[in-house]
């Protein structure tokens, strides 16, 4: 039995998975949603980006959990793709979810689009926490009102320090066993470092037609890649 580890990304927590999380189990596998320190019920619980590594490592060796597919959404993606190496044979696989991938060194800030100075102080000006959307924000994205709504009606600060410290790396995350999904509303390519790792053997690209939160908009359709991501895992 596969156990999903399912990880949502800035201003979400465990709750943001509660559409995908019974398709998972109905398929016969484990669901394992985790809210990251410092967000949802966890708000106010300090948090850099190396807690939310240990947040994923110590669930996953608390419920000794095998046969791991981790799963990691936007941001996420940054503390995920370094708790997957630090489960060592636990992992079958990893999924990154329209999301940030890890590099040695740098950090979510350092390669925020438009510059980390731009970035940097948006955190100043609201306290080292980053707030979450409003509703235009979400416009564009293959959502609809009820589900905007929602997402903003639950979003809670993200904590600064996670999105500013640097990721550690032990191996090439090339090397590890992986499946990018990329939401074409959001962008119709990969960014340059994504793009650079699905050369490797070990990862494959899915596409889907929606937006950057397709756990509310194709909850769906995204239990059905996870489930064949898992497939591809074994």
């Amino acid at each position: 039995m596969t156990q999903f580890v399912l990880v949502a990304g800035a201003w979400l927590g465990s709750w943001a998975w509660d559409e995908v999380v019974p398709h998972l189990r109905a398929a016969g596998h484990g669901a394992h949603p985790l809210t990251l320190s410092g967000l949802a019920d966890k708000q106010g619980v300090p948090a850099g980006q190396q807690t939310h590594v240990r947040d994923i490592v110590d669930e996953i060796e608390r419920l000794d959990l095998r046969e791991v597919v981790l799963v990691g959404h936007s941001y996420s993606g940054i503390p995920v793709g370094q708790a997957a190496e630090r489960i060592g044979d636990r992992l079958a696989r990893v999924v990154f979810v329209d999301s940030n991938v890890p590099a040695v060194g740098e950090s979510f800030v350092s390669t925020w689009w438009e510059g980390p100075a731009k970035f940097e102080a948006v955190l100043a000006a609201n306290g080292n926490v980053w707030p979450p959307l409003t509703a235009p924000d979400c416009e564009g994205q293959g959502l609809t009102e009820e589900q905007i709504a929602r997402f903003v009606g639950r979003a809670t600060p993200h904590p600064g320090a996670t999105l500013s410290e640097p990721a550690v790396l032990t191996r090439p995350l090339g090397e590890l066993p992986a499946t990018y999904i990329k939401c074409l509303l959001d962008g119709p390519e990969p960014t340059d470092d994504v793009a650079e790792l699905l050369k490797s053997e070990h990862w494959r690209l899915v596409e889907m037609d929606t937006g950057h939160w397709p756990m509310f908009s194709r909850p769906t359709e995204l239990a059905r890649i996870l489930l064949d991501a898992d497939a591809s895992a074994g």
